[in-house]
């Protein structure tokens, strides 16, 4: 009797498991199957993006040496394609290479344009910060003191690697348009932070002499005649130094 009992038992067990089998196995095999083809296609994206990082690193070497042997042409053709191809990084970097030769050839709406396309196409603001503050300076002719402080705007905020040159910016054009008081007073406040890089701490020093003795007009000048300083050539990587980082200008 304990036989007969101990393989009914062993039956319902049975029956039991398959149940579950038949309940569960094809959801184990829907999981593992959507995981595989997450896995294949994660495999398969990021090969795509090293084949695509690696020929924007081609052709944005072939444009640097296409500027070096003099040919701004050819190495417009290779930013071009280079932006094409590349990651944000690299997309930035060869939109601010096109804005240099632009600005070489005096088509200055052009530069700002691949500058403000550069500033929006890394998310990093080592990249995005110079290529923005060099459109705000090259703008500062060409649009209102309201939009030029727009520009300058998100490059102001603590933290920012631009902050004090685009604070200096600022000052700049409000002395372009008359605001010498606000211009002297943002100034005062360049010179004594505590984190302005000492070039820049001397600029505001020399330019807050300068407002002082009535000399103030020619300041906004000279810091806009920075704009037109060649985009420099940075290292072919997404961490190379930002292109277009500023120079000191010239003292007035």
């Amino acid at each position: 009797m304990v036989d007969v009992f101990e393989q009914v038992e062993e039956e319902l067990r049975s029956d039991r498991y398959k149940r579950l089998a038949r309940t569960w196995l094809p959801v184990a095999g829907g999981v593992l199957l959507v995981a595989l083809i997450a896995a294949l296609s994660f495999w398969g994206w990021d090969s795509w993006q090293t084949s695509k990082a690696d020929k924007a690193s081609v052709a944005y070497d072939r444009g640097l040496e296409s500027l070096e042997a003099g040919n701004p042409v050819g190495a417009d053709a290779a930013f071009i394609q280079a932006a094409k191809d590349g990651n944000g990084a690299y997309r930035s970097m060869a939109l601010a290479q096109r804005a240099g030769i632009a600005l070489a050839a005096n088509r200055v709406p052009e530069a700002i344009e691949h500058l403000d396309a550069a500033a929006k196409a890394s998310s990093d603001p080592l990249l995005s910060d110079p290529a923005a503050y060099k459109a705000a300076l090259l703008a500062m002719d060409s649009e209102t003191l309201e939009q030029i402080e727009a520009r300058l705007a998100p490059l102001i905020k603590e933290g920012r690697p631009m902050n004090a040159f685009a604070l200096e910016a600022q000052a700049m054009a409000r002395l372009q348009h008359g605001k010498t008081a606000e211009a002297r007073e943002a100034l005062v406040l360049l010179k004594n932070g505590l984190d302005t890089p000492p070039i820049v701490a001397q600029r505001a020093d020399l330019a807050i002499a300068s407002i002082d003795a009535g000399a103030g007009a020619n300041l906004a000048a000279i810091v806009r005649a920075q704009a037109a300083i060649p985009v420099a050539a940075p290292a072919p990587a997404a961490s190379a130094p930002a292109p277009g980082a500023p120079a000191a200008p010239a003292r007035p």
